[in-house]
This record gives C-alpha cells, structure tokens and sequence, in this order.
C-alpha cells in the first residue's frame, strides 16, 4: 500500500471530518510510516491542546492495525499510558515495561539492561513525551537514550513523538529533549516534524481549551504579556474563593467521584496542606491511614513488584489505594504500615510496606537529612550485621530489606503540577493563592498552562490574585 492509500485509510478512521492542517499530517504520518522512509527517522508531534493530536493518533494505530503493521503505544507513567490506550483504544505500556529486560533481584535500584527490540517494521507511538529526561538521579539512567536505543534495535522500525512543548519539562531542566529537534538529532536521527495550532476540540464552547490556547500563544511573545484568564461566557471554568473550597470539594467528590477530582498546586508543602484539610473536613477521617485511602507513590520502587506478575516497577507519580491496613510498628525512627494496595491504573494488587512518615512531609519524598539517618540505622544493626560483616554484604542485604525498600508515599488527594502532569480528571481545581512576582515567568506559563490542561470536565480556579490574574468578561 502506497502512501496516498494509508493516509486515505487513516482519514477513514477518524471520526469526523479532518480540517486542512490535520490533512496535511495526515499525509505526513502516512509518508512517515511507509517502508520507503528511512529507517533512522523519528516523528515529532506537538501542538495545543484540543487540536486533534490524539484523535488523529488514534485513527493511525487503528488504520496500522488494518494493514497488519506493528504498533506499540508507550507513555512515561502508568497513568499516562492508561490514558493513551483508552484514546487510541490499542494496549499502551510504561516505556519502562517495555524498554527495560527485568533486573537482578540484588540491585533494587537498577532497570537492569535495555532490552532487544524483536519486532520489525514496527511502529512506536510515545506520548507525554515532553516528560521523558535524558537522565534520571533515581535510576542512574538516560531514558531517551535507552528508548532510541530499544526502538531502532529493530529492523525497520520507526518512532512517533507526541508532546506539548507548552507544558512543563521535566524536574531540574529548562525544556524536554524528547522535544528538541537538535537533542534528537544529536542520537543521528532524520528528524521530522510538525506543529498543530488550530484548535478544534470544543474550540468554541470550552474555557479549559479557550485559556489553554491564550496561554500557549502569549508564551510566544516577546515581553511575556499579563496573563488573562476568561472565565465569563463558559460553563467549564469558575473561579471560587479559598471559603468557599471545602464545599466545592465535596460537591466534586459527590458528582465526580474522588477518583476523578484533583487539586493541583505549587509545593509539596501546600499540597500536605490541602491534603490534611480534605481529610480532616471532607472525608472526616481521624486515623492516619484507613481502607479506600488515595496514595501517591513518591519515589520509583522496585522490590514489591518484583512478585507480582505483569508488575514491571512502582513508579514515581503511581495512584495508589489501600485495600487493606494488615498492621503498624515504628522501626529506626521510622513508621511503617503492611498493608495491601490496588494501582488503578495498572488494575493490579500488590502486598507491600509503606512509609507512614512521608504522609505529611513537605519535602517530595523521605526528607534528606532523614533518610541519611534511616540508612546509617540499618547499615549498623546490631540484629542484622556483626562488627565484621563487610560493607559489600551490608549493602546486599540492604537493597532486598523490607525496611529500607518501603514503599514511600503521600496523600493523593492534592498534588504538584509535575505529578499531575500524564493525567486527566474531571474536575480539576487549581490553587492560584498568592504567587512572587518573581515567580511570573515562563515557569509560571507552564506551570499553569499544564495545571489547566488536566481538566476533561470541569476546571476551577482558586484565589486567583486580582494583580497577577484578571478575570476578563466575555466582551472584552
């Protein structure tokens, strides 16, 4: 089939009539995906949100599946890929799963090797790519390295990246190089490239999509111009006062479910914040831990999976929910809690050990100075280790302990930015309390521009500040 009868086959697919610029990748996607495009070339697809990036994707994995072409769909969380999957309605993984062979039980911290690619004239499609790193701290590893180096392992096999330039890179950099036409290049890769900017996804109805758009254009100018939010003439998008937050929570909760609300805000500090406010005042809980609590996994974690099947590791930014709470005990200054999980979003249950005391912490994880305490423990148990147990034992025994490989996590029920980024709700509050006029910038663009765009329903603005943030009638 040549390229001119593909693109056809993908425009068949799609569920309703494509504009001109969706024509064009149409066709673009079609050349791409031909046997005659080279092999070491790589797609890169960005654009506003609502433009029809992933239903056009969509149409694509399905018209590849007509002509019996490989596909695989990767994201960089477990929930991201859920989502990818339900759209393009095709199994979607964590590129870790797919990327990664599983790695020596011993070494805890450690994907292990990069895997052999056995497919050819496959086509990879990745999205939330603006997520993926190229280095990790907490894995020693290059991710977009690794994942060229799985992908194009493959005879004739080929890579499409979906991202959105406008959202926020990832923690510690400037910008995404899963994004950068030169990074790409930099790992000899021809480099193809197209940008969608007509929005058509309830363009004209929906504020979440309208503010989304605004933003993303003035990130373009030169100063960077005053934000301006409208929210007047739309039923998606309102603003509330902090007062008023409580209720609209529960009103959320009761429409939506608490599955499908999430306040998203600035710092983990204020989000332990609101989480310790939602439980108190909301859901009335007392105790610390109960049964249908919503977690947030706080740091990658490799040792529980490692029983479960079709469980590749617990990631970073995972939603997890207590099914049951088998019991409690202070260890090494630490609390900790046995209890048994479900992660929604991989429809898996895992027995595990958890740490209790990252729950309220207002740092990302166990907090350094804390977990240099916590490692000194255990490497000098006097229970564990002799006088003499040499140090490569200690650290043997140390990477398979329960302990030392608790599961970390915090309250899920507010969250920063960065890890809501991959997911989508229905009702999306975002805290828009005080921020520095230092704080203004483009961060702040992408900070918000991101916050806003994980909304599918409903978006609600907290405390917006009148001098940072004018609400604007819909005649102006």
């Amino acid at each position: 089939m040549d390229s001119r009868e593909f693109a056809e086959r993908i425009y068949l697919n799609l569920p309703y009539e494509p504009n001109s610029q969706q024509i064009e990748l149409i066709a673009a996607l079609a050349r791409f995906c031909s046997l005659d495009s080279p092999s070491d070339s790589v797609f890169l697809l960005t654009g506003y949100a609502g433009t029809g990036k992933t239903s056009v994707t969509g149409a694509l994995v399905r018209a590849l599946k007509e002509c019996r072409v490989p596909v695989v769909l990767l994201a960089p969380t477990g929930r991201a890929a859920k989502v990818f999957g339900a759209f393009a309605r095709h199994p979607a993984s964590t590129i870790h799963r797919r990327i990664y062979r599983a790695p020596d039980p011993a070494a805890a911290y450690s994907f292990g090797t990069v895997a052999d690619n056995p497919l050819a004239n496959a086509v990879f499609i990745v999205d939330e790519a603006s997520m993926i790193g190229a280095a990790s701290s907490d894995t020693q590893t290059n991710l977009l390295e690794d994942l060229i180096h799985y992908v194009y392992s493959g005879i004739g096999c080929r890579m499409i990246l979906l991202g959105d330039t406008a959202q926020l890179p990832p923690v510690g950099t400037t910008c995404s190089p899963a994004m950068d036409v030169a990074a790409l290049r930099a790992y000899g890769l021809r480099v193809s490239k197209a940008v969608m900017t007509a929005v058509v996804r309830q363009g004209a109805t929906s504020g979440v999509l309208y503010n989304a758009t605004w933003l993303r254009k003035a990130m373009l100018r030169d100063p960077l111009p005053q934000p301006v939010l409208r929210v007047d003439g739309f039923s998606d998008v309102r603003v509330i006062s902090g007062e008023e937050m409580p209720d609209e929570i529960e009103s959320a909760y009761s429409t939506a479910g608490t599955d499908n609300t999430i306040v998203i805000t600035r710092s983990n500090r204020r989000a332990t914040a609101f989480n310790l406010a939602i439980r108190a005042n909301i859901l009335g809980r007392e105790e610390q831990l109960c049964r249908g609590e919503r977690l947030l996994v706080a740091k990658n974690n490799y040792l529980w999976s490692a029983k479960v099947k079709g469980l590749d590791f617990i990631a970073n930014g995972d939603i997890a929910v207590v099914s049951s709470v088998y019991g409690t005990e202070t260890k090494y200054g630490i609390s900790f809690a046995d209890v048994r999980l479900t992660l929604p979003d991989r429809d898996i249950d895992v027995d595990c050990k958890i740490m209790l005391d990252t729950l309220t912490s207002d740092t990302p994880a166990l907090a350094p100075d804390l977990a240099a305490e916590f490692y000194d423990a255990i490497l000098n148990d006097a229970e564990m280790f002799t006088p003499y147990t040499p140090m490569s034992a200690r650290m043997k025994i140390l990477r398979s302990d329960p302990y030392f490989n608790a599961l970390q996590v915090k309250y899920a029920y507010a969250v920063t930015c960065h890890k809501a980024q991959g997911g989508q709700w229905g009702h999306v509050f975002v805290d828009m309390g005080y921020i520095a006029p230092e704080a203004r910038g483009i961060d702040f663009y992408r900070w918000l521009y991101t916050a806003i765009t994980r909304s599918t329903t409903a978006l609600t603005l907290v405390n917006p500040d009148p001098s940072l943030i004018k609400i604007a009638d819909s005649g102006k």
